[in-house]
C-alpha cells in the first residue's frame, strides 16, 4: 500500500502479498479468521510493536473480530473508538457500532468516511455482501490504517 511509511509497509509485506486489499474483508458481517500466524509474525516487527491501533486494524483485515475487539476496546482514543465501531459493524451489532462511532467524535476521518452511513447501508443489505459496500469497507479500512501508521 503506497500510503504507508516504508517500515510499516515492510512489516506487513508478506500479509499484503498473500492477501491483497482487493481480496481482504470479503464479508460485511461475520468472521472467518485467516492468516492469523502472519499477523502474529508482523506484530513482532519493531515497526508495529506497541502500536495497538495498527494491531486492531490488522486483526480486522484478516477477519479476526475477537482479537480486534480485545485490542480496540483498550484504546482510549477516538481512533480506538473508530476501530471498535468498525468491528461491531462487522459482527452485525449495528446499534453498538453507532455508539462507538459517536465516541469517535472529533476523529479527522469521520467526516470524510461517513461511517454511520456505511453502518446503515450494511444493516439494510440484509446479509448480502454487495460489492459496492465491500469496496467501501476496504477503502475505510485502508484510510484508517494509513492514518494510524502516519501515512495520512
Amino acid at each position: 500500500m503506497a500510503g504507508l511509511p516504508d517500515d510499516i509497509r515492510d512489516a506487513c509485506a508478506t500479509l499484503f502479498d498473500v492477501r491483497p486489499l482487493e481480496t481482504a474483508m470479503r464479508s460485511l458481517v461475520g468472521s472467518r479468521p485467516s492468516h492469523k500466524e502472519m499477523i502474529e509474525e508482523a506484530l513482532r516487527n519493531p515497526a508495529l510493536k506497541d502500536r495497538p491501533e495498527l494491531a486492531a486494524g490488522l486483526w480486522l483485515y484478516v477477519d479476526d473480530l475477537e482479537r480486534s475487539h480485545a485490542i480496540s476496546q483498550g484504546i482510549d482514543s477516538a481512533t480506538g473508538s473508530f476501530w471498535h465501531g468498525i468491528m461491531h459493524r462487522r459482527e452485525g451489532d449495528f446499534s453498538n457500532s453507532r455508539y462507538w462511532m459517536r465516541r469517535a467524535a472529533g476523529h479527522p476521518l469521520l467526516e470524510v468516511l461517513q461511517p454511520d452511513a456505511l453502518v446503515d447501508a450494511v444493516a439494510l443489505s440484509n446479509g448480502r455482501n454487495l460489492p459496492e459496500l465491500v469496496e467501501r469497507q476496504r477503502a475505510e479500512w485502508k484510510a484508517v490504517f494509513e492514518w494510524c501508521a502516519g501515512g495520512k
